[in-house]
């Protein structure tokens, strides 16, 4: 599986609508004028109206006049977040698109109590990932949402993770909690919380997925490095879902694929009532296509 085949499989798919809260942004309107090329989806554009118009129009003359395309008029960065989200809460839409606006701001209206997208469930960041030389997509989680989370906060995690997993195909997947080692160290918290997952698994705390660790990466994606280490395990080597123990670890993991690896991405936030495109300023048009993708396949 590639991240174009989340393009395809969003595309099969019929009747969704995106709010994008303050969509005045070049690689925004360039995301939002491929998808609606590919009939991914509808979009619901809140903004500065002037400006969209004008970023719409440097993408082709017809893309003003398509009615795929509607543009709501708002007179600041909250009010473009509230509105895009109200969208949503409302059902006009059911998925949320974060463009320039700070990701702050954006949440704020997502955890707003009165019309806002909160379910009770923990947020967290799913990242889907197209590594060159790797045979398949691999998730990562949570790279920008928990700082520091806690054992049932990252039971939490793995079930929304394993949502967009199944979303996408993967009917049972395999989920390796990420360590620096492979043994349960008592001065070791991420190797206590991730033997304390794969119990919680076995007794069906934490369902629809296997989990086993802790494993270091290595041993988590290579069957060759596990097989050294003499590691028995049904993840090991063919982990679907890479759970990071701490928000630095994920972050760095997840920019140095990107820069170092030259990986391709999509990712969502997960958790709440409908999936969030919540992409860097600095994230390509092609990214925020494939979030949308992911986004528009776990609605």
């Amino acid at each position: 599986m590639k991240l174009q085949s989340l393009i395809n499989q969003a595309a099969e798919d019929k009747n969704h609508t995106v709010a994008v809260a303050e969509a005045e942004d070049s690689e925004v309107i360039e995301a939002v004028t491929q998808a609606v090329a590919k009939n991914l989806a509808n979009f619901m554009l809140f903004g500065d109206r002037d400006k969209i118009l004008g970023l719409l129009e440097e993408k082709g003359t017809h893309f003003i006049h398509d009615e795929r395309i509607q543009i709501f008029p708002t007179n600041s960065k909250l009010m473009a977040a509230e509105h895009a989200v109200n969208a949503v809460n409302l059902k006009k839409a059911n998925v949320l698109m974060k463009g320039n606006i700070p990701t702050a701001t954006l949440l704020k209206a997502v955890l707003n109590k009165e019309f806002g997208l909160r379910t009770g469930n923990v947020l967290s960041h799913v990242a889907a990932f197209e590594v060159p030389h790797y045979s398949r997509l691999i998730l990562i989680t949570d790279a920008a949402m928990n700082i520091t989370p806690d054992l049932m906060q990252k039971a939490q995690i793995i079930h929304n993770s394993v949502e967009i997993a199944r979303s996408i195909g993967i009917n049972t997947p395999k989920v390796a909690p990420i360590a620096a080692i492979e043994e349960v160290n008592p001065t070791m918290q991420a190797t206590l919380d991730a033997a304390s997952l794969t119990l919680m698994n076995q007794r069906g705390q934490i369902q629809n997925c296997i989990v086993d660790g802790p494993l270091a990466l290595d041993n988590a994606i290579s069957k060759l490095a596990a097989k050294h280490k003499g590691i028995q395990s049904n993840v090991a080597g063919e982990a679907d879902i890479l759970l990071v123990p701490t928000l630095e670890v994920g972050n760095t993991l997840y920019k140095s694929l990107i820069y170092f690896a030259g990986a391709k991405v999509g990712a969502v936030i997960a958790g709440a009532k409908a999936p969030i495109v919540l992409t860097s300023r600095a994230d390509t048009a092609e990214s925020k296509l494939y979030s949308l993708a992911l986004a528009i396949c776990s609605a």
